[in-house]
């Protein structure tokens, strides 16, 4: 070979492959690795371009193997409430929002932080003195509640007759009356289906927005979470505008009762996306199912009651969102009409129905390279650990969750206890297993950025270093089993380890340039860690 496209040389090459960890070049030639080190360093000279590190570092760009770049990306433009410290913040912030868009019939936004309030119950009073005359709906940053205003309950028609959803609960004030909470998503649904839906320009502005967000991040492929059939051609059309500087699989959402009528819908999706011309880039392959709540607000499945509601409470153990035996059903049918499954399971319940589900799926359609993902993996009975391998049942994880930090302390440690709390996030346990690990941020549930995510895996700390020996410290991550499972991880949930997720000859140019080399460097600092240049197959997509 005479020459290269690009070649990238200055700093180190981080590999992620065992057998050669480090180089000192790239050379890249239509998208693809085609040397290393002194080979790479050859084709320098007739190169048509190349980029000097500054004695950074390159690795494997990330994947985010769980993460919601649609709604995340619309919610940029409303109210900007996650940062607020306190109630009063985040009613300031909506106000001043509000003032500044008259012309909104409905003001939606958030994130907000559900630690703010007790029990993670808001209000509805709390905002009617910011907006007294519009609707006003903001997600909280699990997006498993919303906190409405009096206007909005009035407008969906919610008062103290109003029953509690199936899996659902209207949070009341003693008297009975709705406070302004609405717990899980039938319960959300009761005010979202009365709000303005995205237009189609809002969404794809919204997916651009995420998009370089991620680019920025050095990501170039997520995993979008949860959409409708009908979200499927935003993706399309901002890819094929040139718009989205990220790859994409799409996991549609399944519900209970629904799911048979969307057996056909998700076909027909599925085959609409392979036969756009945005094909290369996204893709239709994932059903995602919900098979719990979440701890905050009570509604993860527990296999025993939560510690703050006694045994012969309702929804002591929390919400179910589907009985086992439909969960098991739907997988049955999803995965013999060819597509992967995706579930999100919180709960020691919700985990063992999931894996229960996959095993049946497993038993029934027979052998084949499925791939199931069991999402966020956060409260796991010892007894359920060693069945992710043994299913081949992916353990996607968030790692940013996996802290001390006001949520776990506030909210979840308080609700599920020391025994149970001490269960959490079983990364390391999962990883001895021979499971495999990928990792994502769910954002806008929580930052985006996987430099962030992978401190807390590899030290277990808020970023204040607390606790000082780091939080359940025998499950921290190595360092390279931390970067794997952000790159090569994600790569297999993607069936596409053959094609990126390290830096070798023959995979595609998937990159970033970071200001320093993180294996050298104390994760507690990774953070501070600057990302200088993001490639998708040869193509930069951010810095310079």
């Amino acid at each position: 070979m005479s020459g290269a496209d690009l070649v990238v040389h200055g700093g180190v090459v981080v590999t992620g492959v065992p057998v050669a960890p480090r180089a000192r070049a790239v050379a890249i030639q239509d998208g693809y690795v085609v040397a290393l080190d002194t080979d790479a360093l050859a084709l320098r000279a007739n190169a048509a371009s190349t980029v000097d590190l500054e004695g950074g570092a390159l690795l494997a760009s990330f994947g985010d193997g769980h993460v919601h770049p649609l709604w995340g990306g619309v919610e940029l433009a409303g109210p900007a409430v996650r940062e607020a410290t306190t109630v009063a913040e985040v009613a300031d912030a909506v106000g001043r929002w509000a003032a500044e868009h008259p012309d909104v019939a409905w003001v939606q936004g958030g994130p907000y932080d559900p630690s703010l309030a007790p029990g993670g119950r808001f209000d509805a009073t709390w905002l009617d003195a910011a907006v007294p005359d519009r609707p006003v709906v903001l997600q909280s940053t699990d997006h498993h509640c919303v906190w409405v205003n009096s206007e909005a309950l009035r407008q969906a028609g919610i008062d103290e007759h109003t029953p509690d959803p199936p899996a659902g609960e209207v949070a009341r004030r003693a008297d009975g009356t709705p406070m302004g909470t609405l717990v899980e998503w039938t319960a959300m649904d009761l005010v979202l289906r009365h709000a303005p839906r995205a237009t189609a320009t809002e969404k794809q502005d919204g997916l651009a927005a995420a998009g370089a967000l991620f680019a920025a991040a050095g990501i170039t492929w997520v995993q979008e979470a949860a959409l409708s059939p009908a979200d499927v051609e935003a993706y399309l059309a901002t890819a094929a505008a040139g718009r989205l500087p990220v790859r994409a699989n799409v996991a549609l959402r399944a519900d209970p009762g629904r799911w048979p009528r969307q057996r056909a819908e998700f076909a027909a999706a599925r085959e609409s996306a392979a036969a756009s011309p945005a094909a290369d880039q996204v893709s239709v392959r994932t059903v995602k199912m919900f098979a719990d709540g979440v701890v905050e607000a009570g509604t993860a499945a527990m296999l025993a009651p939560y510690d703050d509601r006694p045994a012969s409470s309702s929804h002591s153990c929390g919400l179910p969102v589907w009985t086992p035996d439909e969960l098991a059903a739907a997988a049955l049918a999803f995965d013999a009409d060819g597509f992967q499954l995706h579930v999100h399971a919180i709960g020691d319940a919700g985990v063992r129905a999931t894996l229960d589900a996959f095993e049946e799926v497993a038993r029934v359609n027979g052998p084949r390279d499925r791939r199931s993902v069991l999402a966020h993996t956060q409260v796991v009975d010892p007894a359920d650990l060693p069945r992710f391998a043994a299913l081949g049942v992916i353990a996607n994880l968030e790692p940013l969750w996996a802290q001390l930090d006001p949520l776990q302390v506030d909210l979840t440690l308080p609700r599920i206890g020391p025994e149970r709390g001490a269960r959490q996030y079983p990364m390391a346990s999962l990883l001895a297993t021979g499971a495999v690990l990928s990792m994502g941020s769910d954002w806008p549930v929580s930052s985006y950025r996987p430099l962030e995510g992978l401190a807390v895996a590899v030290t277990r700390q808020t970023r204040d270093g607390v606790p000082a020996e780091g939080w359940l410290p025998h499950e921290r991550l190595p360092v390279g089993s931390a970067l794997s499972a952000y790159t090569q991880g994600v790569a297999y949930q993607a069936f596409e380890e053959d094609a990126w997720g390290s830096v070798t000859v023959g995979r595609r140019a998937d990159l970033v340039w970071l200001d320093r080399d993180p294996t050298t460097t104390e994760p507690a600092h990774w953070p501070e860690i600057v990302v200088r240049g993001t490639w998708l197959a040869g193509r930069r997509t951010w810095g310079g």
